[in-house]
């Protein structure tokens, strides 16, 4: 039962971390960017960090994304040691980085909702 929370609790912890991390780094591509989520493999040999800028610093638009995402994956052997040493973890995660795009697609969904709520609605005519 214990090894099933574990990724979970392991997760937090690097979440937490690499948002210390993340604005020590020096490079302009990753600034403004905050840590949304981190999915551990049960195995802790690979973690999912899901970024987005934050909201002081705007949207960022696909070239901005990939740029982000660019940035972080250069200092991901960096990120990787550190975690592993503030963590104490005998072997720390690879990182795969991925943008947020939740807010997007809730936002898209509303939208289509809202416009289906307000189309004239089809009167069966029996």
């Amino acid at each position: 039962m214990a090894a099933v929370k574990r990724p979970q609790r392991v997760a937090e912890q690097m979440r937490a971390e690499l948002s210390l991390l993340l604005p020590q780094l020096r490079d302009p591509r990753v600034q403004g960017v905050s840590v949304i989520e981190i999915v551990c493999s049960p195995d802790l040999q690979v973690a999912r960090v899901y970024v987005r800028r934050t909201l002081a610093t705007g949207e960022a638009d696909e070239k901005e994304r990939r740029a982000i995402l660019a940035g972080l994956e250069s200092a991901s052997g960096g990120l990787r040691g550190e975690i592993g040493r503030r963590l104490a973890l005998r072997h720390a995660p690879k990182f795969s980085f991925f943008y947020d795009e939740s807010p997007e697609k809730r936002h898209r969904i509303d939208s289509i909702l809202e416009e289906i709520s307000r189309a004239p609605k089809a009167k069966d005519d029996e």
